[in-house]
């Protein structure tokens, strides 16, 4: 199994693309394209089985990681509730990124609207060897994400050194 793509709602669909761009340095695919609620194409047809009828159509951009994961980000026309991470509920309340630039991408994300959540940590940090460090931030609109400095191998595996 591989890892192909993510969707996330966004509020201003603009905002999220210079964001995701430079806070996170990912790829324009397709730009801000529009898309309406019809029947003719799958499409169309796949929206309205997703969104269900009326959803009044929405606005999407395809971005891309440097390793190939796509980000697909939705703006609804009418749903434009600010995001809040419901931590009782069952469901995905995060991604995780990693980087190289680990705390250039953390200011960027503030200098672009977006916000840091905690203070950054090291998960091992009584080994001198394993430097894996993580926090965890929010895009403009309230899409938690986490930061990591080392693959997901390197910060869980008991034998890495």
């Amino acid at each position: 199994m591989k890892m192909n793509h993510v969707g996330i709602m966004v509020g201003d669909m603009d905002q999220a693309v210079e964001f995701y761009t430079k806070a996170l340095d990912m790829k324009v695919v397709m730009g801000n394209t529009k898309v309406k609620e019809e029947r003719e194409t799958a499409i169309g047809r796949m929206c309205i089985a997703v969104f269900g009828e009326g959803f009044k159509g929405f606005n999407i951009a395809h971005l891309l990681t440097s390793d190939g994961i796509g980000f697909e980000l939705f703006e609804m026309k009418e749903r434009q509730e600010r995001h809040e991470v419901d931590f009782s509920r069952i469901g995905i309340f995060h991604f995780c990124l990693q980087t190289d630039d680990f705390h250039g991408v953390i200011k960027r994300t503030q200098a672009l609207g977006g916000k840091v959540r905690m203070d950054i940590m090291r998960y091992h940090p009584e080994s001198d060897n394993n430097t894996a460090q993580m926090v965890y931030l929010e895009d403009p609109f309230g899409n938690l994400f986490e930061l990591y400095s080392h693959t997901y191998e390197e910060t869980y595996a008991a034998d890495y050194e």
